[in-house]
């Protein structure tokens, strides 16, 4: 959008009309010790050819995934996006709806969204699931809220395997919401279930534990939810969709509710975000379910169409009996990931996440025949991996750019404000590969390593 300048006259007509006779008095209500008395430290004047170019000068002193081999991860992946899903979501219906309020007008997004949620269904093994919410780490405190809710009981476990940012997220939440947050840490890099059986008592609502947690080690789901369950609570585990592909749905683990960050089906990194929340549960809790659920029904004479079944929030209903306070979604990230869905199929699933499960432990273990890097324990890991570099894993990283690698993301970068008690961060690197990391660019990062 370009800049726009008022004039002198319609500034003066402004100020008229609100009864002002500058535009400090407009501000006046502003304390004096925080307003600024100096001019904003910008450059001159520049044309548009001028400012234009200066931008792009400013944007590529930024690398991003794209210019670099990325082997980052930590919950934002490098995936392919086939053509096809953004040749989808860019259609002008899809791409400049907002919410489907009308059903009459909306057919398509409706439709779209009600498979979405069919197929999400299907990854995880839950009855029901609403129509995206903002993230992952959103995805997980609306889970746990809803746990309190369905138990009537305040105090909920979660494992200190999932991702730091997510359980910064939820504790916030806690302090607001008065909910109880008790956290596990692990142990050899998987939930620690002896701690975790001490923590549960009968005021606990809900134990969450990642499926692939952020070391990207694979935990024992089911034993989780064997000792949530035989406490009263609820089980909710945080997977990854693109694993479900190779792993058993967690709703066959016996999981009550399964959240995700939906960034890596069809959504670009885009330094972070938009992603989408993904959340499925049970049909016993879908009355207690945050967000809007759509559904299929058919009109007066018999013709299939779908609608907005349940839309628990304040728009809709009263205030005191909404659910949850979230107004809207990433609806379009949900769009992209049916598209995705669609485009790869349950085969083309299962080989991408085969595939990242494959290149993964090669080059683990080449990583760890440089003699630079030892594994901080023995578990079962997937698509991303964690090893301890023998320096200043920083260092590492930044090393590595020189080199053409986006070599993985320093622990302690993501844990220093919400630690694991169970994990020495310092030195640890995690590494994520896709399926578009190939045997080629990971024999170069090896040799890369080897030459520092």
């Amino acid at each position: 959008m370009r800049f726009s300048p008022i004039s002198c006259e319609q500034r003066e007509q402004m100020l008229d009309v609100v009864g002002a006779r500058s535009v400090d008095d407009v501000f006046s209500v502003i304390p004096d010790e925080v307003r600024l008395r100096r001019p904003l430290d910008l450059p001159g004047g520049m044309s548009e050819v001028e400012l234009v170019a200066h931008l792009e000068e400013l944007a590529a002193r930024t690398a991003h995934a794209g210019s670099l081999v990325s082997f980052a991860g930590a919950g934002c992946y490098d995936h392919h996006v086939p053509a096809i899903v953004d040749a989808v979501v860019s259609k002008p219906s899809f791409f400049t709806a907002y919410t489907p309020y009308q059903p009459e007008v909306s057919q398509g997004t409706l439709q779209a969204i009600y498979e979405y949620q069919s197929m999400i269904c299907q990854l995880t093994g839950m009855d029901v699931s609403n129509a995206s919410l903002y993230d992952g780490a959103t995805a997980l405190v609306e889970a746990a809220l809803m746990a309190t809710r369905a138990t009537k009981r305040g105090r909920v476990i979660v494992s200190a395997g999932i991702h730091p940012e997510w359980r910064e997220t939820l504790a916030t939440y806690a302090v607001a919401t008065g909910a109880e947050l008790s956290e596990c840490p692990t142990a050899d890099g998987r939930t620690d279930l002896g701690r975790l059986a001490a923590l549960l008592a009968d005021d606990v609502a809900a134990v969450c534990v990642a499926q692939v947690n952020v070391y990207g080690v694979v935990e024992d789901v089911a034993a989780v939810a064997e000792v949530a369950h035989e406490a009263g609570a609820l089980a909710i585990a945080v997977t990854d969709p693109v694993l479900l592909g190779v792993l058993e749905a967690p709703g066959a683990l016996g999981a009550d509710v399964v959240v995700a960050e939906g960034q890596s089906l069809g959504s670009a990194q885009s330094f972070g975000g938009p992603g989408l929340g993904i959340f499925a549960c049970r049909d016993r809790f879908v009355r207690q379910m945050p967000g809007r659920v759509v559904g299929r029904t058919a009109d007066v004479d018999g013709r299939v169409g779908f609608v907005l079944t349940m839309a628990t929030r304040e728009q809709h209903i009263r205030r005191e009996k909404a659910t949850s306070n979230i107004c809207s979604n990433h609806a379009l990230n949900a769009l992209a990931a049916g598209a995705y869905l669609n485009a790869v199929g349950s085969a083309g699933l299962r080989g991408i996440g085969s595939l990242c499960v494959a290149r993964a432990h090669y080059l683990r273990d080449a990583l760890i025949g440089t003699g630079r890097f030892s594994a901080p324990w023995d578990a079962p890991f997937a698509r991303e991996f964690a090893l301890r570099f023998d320096g200043d894993a920083e260092e590492f990283v930044r090393a590595m750019v020189d080199h053409g690698f986006l070599a993985g993301v320093p622990l302690e970068r993501i844990a220093a404000r919400r630690p694991d008690p169970g994990v020495d961060a310092s030195g640890v690197v995690l590494f994520a590969v896709t399926e578009k990391r190939t045997r080629a660019q990971m024999d170069r990062l090896v040799e890369a390593v080897m030459s520092l």
